[in-house]
C-alpha cells in the first residue's frame, strides 16, 4: 500500500473521530446507542481485519501485503463513515 494511502486513513480517521465526537456532544440523548454502535463496527473491522492478515500469511504474501490486508477494512469503515458525516441523511 502506497505511503499516501495511510496518510489519507490517518486524516480521515482523525475527521470522523472529530465529527463524531461532535454529534455525541449536541445530541447526547443518543450518546449510548451511538457509542454502542462505534464500538460494534471497529471491533468488525478488527476481526475482519485480524482474519484478513491471516488469510494472507497463510496465502504466503508479503508482510507489506499481509499489512494491507489487516488495515484494509478498517479503511473501508473509516471511508464509509466519512461520506455518511459529509452528507447526512
Amino acid at each position: 500500500m502506497p505511503p499516501a494511502a495511510y496518510a489519507l486513513f490517518a486524516w480521515q480517521a482523525g475527521w470522523v473521530f472529530t465529527l463524531r465526537s461532535l454529534q455525541l456532544a449536541t445530541d447526547p440523548v443518543q450518546a449510548a446507542s451511538t457509542l454502542t454502535a462505534m464500538m460494534a463496527e471497529k471491533q468488525k473491522a478488527f476481526a475482519d481485519g485480524a482474519i484478513a492478515a491471516g488469510a494472507a500469511m497463510m496465502a504466503g504474501a508479503m508482510p507489506d501485503a499481509v499489512a494491507a490486508a489487516a488495515l484494509r477494512p478498517a479503511q473501508r469503515r473509516v471511508a464509509a463513515n466519512m461520506r455518511a458525516l459529509k452528507n447526512p441523511a
